[in-house]
């Protein structure tokens, strides 16, 4: 589990993806939460423009991040 410090109130779910460096393009970001591969608090989330706050804990690709 990784914590991912943001600097602002939230970050939106496609950005988070990209930010995190585990992922290279929106595109790439896009089809991993359209497909159904994407935790945001344990559950699936499909929506690229989820804003995620410090706290939320992200899954994706089998590894785990916490925005902080």
């Amino acid at each position: 589990m990784q914590e991912i410090k943001i600097s602002t109130e939230f970050i939106k779910l496609d950005q988070f993806l990209k930010f995190t460096g585990e992922i290279g393009t929106g595109g790439q970001a896009k089809e991993l939460i359209l497909d159904g591969q994407v935790k945001v608090n344990n559950e699936i989330e499909e929506r690229r423009g989820k804003k995620l706050y410090p706290g939320d804990k992200v899954e994706f690709l089998g590894l785990v991040f916490i925005v902080a």
